[in-house]
């Protein structure tokens, strides 16, 4: 199997294969991404699946397959992608990596569970992140939410600069800053997007106000 560093800078990325979550997007430009990767400062981890009838989700995952085979040192898809593997993935990593196509992500809960282990997303503006980011405090955003015709060329431009420009600079030379990204990704995925706070303002704006209103029409 391929023989990571773990001192060097890893990226995860795990989600269906589907088009729209663009998991070839950093790979499509050879000439910028791939001296990274021969560099041994840039580590990439995938997973995951491609329903058995979809023709093209089998490609996507035929290509990660061929990227990890030419990159051995620093690519690497793992097979067999299930709940186990996504909880692994989510608290291993340096970096959680999302860049779907916008507006076509509903959620993205991976993100969020990579933030509550202290994992840093590095995310377009689509699903939660949005909601979530507080750019160079508890992660990054890829890019300016554009959405036309050039969006792929402007995602893969923003994503190389700020990977490039920001997070790895801030991963090799500025551990401090780094740890407290990391804090403060967590405070946020506990308090923004956790279960603990979904069921409390439940109870908050929609039980314990109906008890109120109950109580008061009974008097």
């Amino acid at each position: 199997g391929a023989q990571f560093d773990m001192n060097a800078l890893t990226v995860g990325f795990a989600r269906r294969a589907a088009s729209y979550k663009r998991s070839n997007l950093i790979f499509q430009d050879p000439a910028v991404i791939n001296p990274m990767l021969r560099s041994g400062k840039l580590q990439l981890v995938f997973a995951g699946k491609a329903h058995p009838q979809d023709g093209h989700g089998k490609d996507i995952v035929a290509n990660l397959v061929a990227k990890a085979r030419e990159f051995p040192n620093s690519v690497v898809f793992l097979e067999n992608y299930d709940m186990r593997l996504g909880q692994l993935l989510t608290r291993s990593c340096d970096v959680w990596l999302n860049n779907p196509r916008r507006p076509q992500e509903a959620s993205g809960t991976s993100g969020m569970k990579a933030a509550m282990n202290g994992v840093l997303n590095l995310s377009v503006l689509d699903g939660w992140w949005p909601e979530g980011c507080q750019h160079g405090v508890n992660g990054w955003q890829i890019g300016e939410a554009y959405e036309g015709p050039e969006q792929n060329e402007r995602d893969r431009r923003a994503l190389y600069h700020t990977l490039f420009n920001e997070v790895m600079p801030v991963y090799y030379h500025d551990r401090n800053r780094w740890e407290q990204m990391m804090r403060a990704s967590i405070e946020m995925g506990v308090s923004q997007f956790s279960t603990h706070r979904m069921l409390r303002e439940y109870y908050e704006q929609l039980y314990r106000t109906t008890k109120s209103t109950m109580t008061m029409e009974s008097a």
